[in-house]
């Protein structure tokens, strides 16, 4: 089993949150003018499973929209999603 502490988790998670921050920067200047991403996408431009998004629009983190039957997330709401949720 491996046992790490309390401040090298800390660390770890800060790191990812960081790495993710930079591919959303480095995802909008590349993404052109599009407003929106399925939750599909927005899940994999965050880094995280499908699941873990949905959980969090479910407990209100982020805000979505439904298009008819599709989920929508703007970037906007998705680097709120990520500042909100920064380590320090």
């Amino acid at each position: 089993m491996i046992q790490i502490d309390q401040k090298q988790f800390a660390n770890m998670i800060e790191k990812i949150i960081f790495d993710s921050f930079q591919k959303m920067e480095h995802a909008k200047i590349s993404l052109g003018s599009r407003l929106s991403f399925t939750e599909s996408e927005a899940a994999a431009l965050l880094g995280v499973g499908r699941h873990a998004l949905r959980d969090a629009r479910l407990r209100g983190e982020v805000e979505a929209s439904k298009v008819g039957r599709r989920i929508l997330y703007s970037r906007d709401q998705l680097l709120q999603l990520l500042q909100k949720n920064r380590i320090r």
